[in-house]
């Protein structure tokens, strides 16, 4: 009864004093029989008791995923059921090796390799997905997921679970879904793509607030002969300090860009093609600025085994123009300069890890001297049984700081790097290890209390 007026206040409270209370002992045995109880008879907790239990005619699976936005282990293996999944490749009757790669229309080809080993040893498969652009994440991994499902029919057919599996058809809603092979079809936007997108945050305390915009937008269009793409991104920020002598400094940033390739394929191996680019800095005392210029590309492999072997070399000659906010280093407010560039790139994706790297050398032809070199690497490899290593790191060499201004920096400049500051050289460098042990199979999937679903706010 809930107090509405006097009276009926009264007869509550009478009605609570007149109610003997239990002792604190009796209330917490009522209390741990009812949990155990309501524990013993809820049909979640049974069934959670029995839980997929590894099965000794299931098909060992390890699964080896490097399509990072889509590698939902706990939705694969309540998907797929009829495999046991295994934490270790020592261990697997199958290897899936899962990589990914964007298309020239937004969308995502994940490509999936079977592996086989042990007693399916010299037995190998891959299937490709291709998403559509417009799907969302969710639609892609559960089109990856059906995918893998098929790839591993092959597999498992011949096992004890082979006969408990069944084949379902889901025919086509439309007779365009389905289109006979060799059918050209018609595409009223003769292949072109094209995004947009903005972005904005704010942020804020008692002695400083800050707010930032950003927006982009991209135009493509590929085909196996020839790709275009376009690309614009600007972002705006704005902050603010009051300082120990109650001063306001205001940082204001601005970076704005635009860029337009164009790729022509010239065989499994070579392409050339020719850039343009526009953009404007303020870190890089840069009030606008172009670059133009042709480019040609050697891969050692063919493209279309990308996703797990590619080295290249890419050579480019351009013209870059240059006008800048400040007076510079050099006393120049516009200059126009001719430079080349060659860039290495690698990345290998394989049973036993993945590595990648990139070296790249710019240098300005009116004055040889000034120059710039980048690198990066980087390796993940299963040294042995539940141990992986991990290492990353760069390294570039700065001789083309032309831009600076002739001005010192501010205190205040240097601190939010409004400016870039000179320097001969930049590196950053990481190193890492897992090691995994204990049971070898991975079947159960237990997302209560924010393990491997859910999630925690905390204040």
């Amino acid at each position: 009864m809930q107090p509405g007026n006097g009276a009926s206040t009264t007869v509550y409270q009478e009605q609570l004093i007149d109610t003997p209370i239990p002792r604190l002992g009796e209330t917490m045995q009522r209390f741990v029989v009812g949990l155990v109880l309501a524990w013993l008879l809820t049909p979640g907790v049974v069934s959670a008791q029995e839980a997929p239990v590894p099965s000794t005619e299931g098909l060992m699976v390890f699964f080896d995923c490097n399509a990072f936005m889509f590698c939902d282990f706990d939705h694969t293996r309540r998907e797929i059921p009829f495999v046991n999944w295994v934490r270790d490749r020592q261990d697997a009757d199958v290897h899936v090796l899962i990589t990914q790669q964007q298309t020239g229309g937004g969308g995502w080809e994940i490509t999936l390799a079977f592996i086989g080993l042990g007693d399916h040893a010299g037995k190998e498969d891959t299937l490709l997905y291709v998403s559509d652009p417009t799907d969302t994440q969710a639609e892609v991994r559960d089109g990856m997921t059906q995918t893998l499902r098929l790839g591993l029919v092959h597999f498992v057919a011949p096992t004890a679970i082979g006969p408990r599996l069944q084949i379902t058809y889901r025919p086509p809603q439309i007779a365009a879904e389905a289109p006979a092979l060799g059918t050209e079809v018609h595409d009223p936007w003769d292949y072109w793509t094209f995004r947009l997108g903005a972005n904005g945050s704010m942020s804020g305390e008692q002695l400083q607030s800050g707010y930032s915009l950003r927006g982009n937008a991209s135009a493509n269009r590929t085909t196996e002969d020839l790709k275009v793409s376009i690309g614009t991104y600007g972002n705006y920020s704005k902050s603010e300090w009051e300082l120990s002598d109650g001063s306001i400094y205001e940082n204001i940033q601005e970076s704005y860009s635009a860029s337009v390739l164009t790729v022509w394929s010239l065989g499994d191996h070579w392409s050339a093609g020719a850039t343009a680019d526009a953009d404007k800095s303020t870190q890089r005392n840069l009030d606008f600025g172009t670059s133009a210029g042709p480019a040609l590309e050697y891969n050692i492999f063919p493209y279309d085994e990308s996703t797990h072997k590619a080295i290249t070399f890419l050579y480019t000659v351009e013209v870059a123009t240059f006008n800048y906010e400040e007076e510079t280093v050099t006393g120049k407010l516009s200059e126009v300069l001719p430079r080349h560039r060659l860039s290495i790139g690698a990345s290998i994706t394989q049973p036993w890890g993945n590595v990648y790297g990139s070296a790249g050398a710019t240098q300005y032809l009116h004055d040889l001297s000034v120059h710039r070199i980048d690198t990066f690497a980087g390796f993940r490899i299963r040294l042995f049984r539940g141990f992986e290593f991990n290492t990353s790191g760069s390294f570039s060499r700065i001789k083309d700081q032309f831009y600076l201004p002739a001005e010192d920096l501010t205190d205040e400049e240097i601190l939010t790097r409004r400016r870039a500051r000179e320097t001969d050289y930049r590196f950053r460098f990481s190193m890492g290890f897992s090691f995994r042990f204990g049971s070898k199979f991975a079947n159960v999937v237990n997302p209560r209390m924010g393990g491997g679903g859910g999630f925690f706010i905390m204040f």
